[in-house]
């Protein structure tokens, strides 16, 4: 018989059986962090005149599946060291409630790296062999953010390396397969949206705080305390969309992207939500509107590039 604590935390979580335990593995709300920077990059590109619509595709898929893949290894390295558990939130849970083998999710984390691999293959003879070693060094840090003996996860910084990497890079070889360039435009547009990539694992960090503390982690928000994470947070918020705004006056971005101030409200909500809060599940839909600030404001901007293909309009 399950207690009614369970039940309640069961009825927050809203997880069901069958088809959707596979689904909860993939953790479907963060996968926008692989595909926002791909949609960027790509828009980017046709901007300067270029798109094949397979590399789009297969760059997509290939990030994607990365992304999932680097979060069944957290599912598994996190279990392997004992933080999770059946009353953990913001995991899958397929191995700690659904009684998924861990040996299972391992496996398929791996299964999804050689299917993204193939992929790569493909994107490499189109455009550089030089993908390949940056693609390689990409999984490679997947798989470190909570595998090896030293996770990147459990660090202080957890958000630079998923920020730079989800957000930066991944804009970067989505407009350099494209264009067969890069330009430090290319690179300045990447911050606001690698900002807020970062601040979908400094939502997290905030959220698990006290878990985290308890074992032995030190990510940024243990070591400067909830009330200044929360800050930092919004800080980085702010400092995304000051650098729209600074983009589009100096011409690196169409006055059409003040569409993507549009998001505004989802990082109000995000902030405000984690005040006055101390439990998980009180927090998530803070963690949620942390995501999909990065989501609204990555889609609407890599609209405003696409409008700006078709109506021209600058300062």
């Amino acid at each position: 018989m399950q207690s009614l604590e369970e039940n309640t935390l069961n009825a927050s979580l809203n997880e069901k059986p069958g088809f959707h335990v596979w689904w909860r593995l993939l953790r479907p709300h963060t996968l926008t962090a692989s595909f926002i920077p791909v949609f960027v990059g790509t828009m980017l590109a046709i901007l300067d005149g270029s798109i094949n619509f397979l590399l789009f595709a297969a760059m997509l898929v290939a990030a994607m599946l990365i992304q999932a893949a680097t979060n069944m290894f957290n599912e598994y390295y996190d279990f392997v060291r004992g933080l999770d558990n059946e009353r953990s939130v913001g995991i899958g849970g397929t191995i700690v409630r659904d009684g998924v083998k861990p040996k299972t999710v391992l496996n398929l984390a791996l299964l999804f790296f050689a299917l993204s691999m193939l992929l790569g293959v493909y994107i490499c003879l189109e455009s550089s062999w030089w993908i390949c070693a940056i693609g390689l060094v990409c999984m490679l840090l997947g798989y470190l953010y909570t595998g090896g003996p030293y996770p990147i996860a459990y660090t202080p910084f957890g958000e630079f390396f998923s920020g730079f990497i989800m957000g930066t890079i991944i804009i970067g070889i989505s407009y350099f397969i494209q264009t067969l360039t890069i330009t430090p435009e290319v690179v300045l547009i990447s911050i606001p949206i690698a900002i807020f990539i970062g601040t979908i694992l400094l939502s997290n960090n905030i959220r698990d705080l006290d878990g985290d503390k308890e074992n032995g982690r030190k990510t940024i928000a243990i070591l400067i305390g909830k009330k200044n994470a929360v800050a930092l947070l919004a800080g980085s918020f702010t400092a995304s969309y000051v650098a729209t705004v600074l983009f589009i006056i100096f011409g690196l971005l169409p006055i059409w992207s003040l569409i993507a101030f549009l998001s505004i409200k989802k990082a109000i909500n995000a902030v405000n939500g984690f005040k006055n809060k101390s439990t998980n599940i009180e927090m998530m839909p803070a963690m949620k509107a942390t995501a999909q600030t990065n989501t609204f404001y990555g889609f609407l901007l890599g609209i405003s590039l696409l409008i700006q293909i078709f109506i021209p309009l600058s300062l």
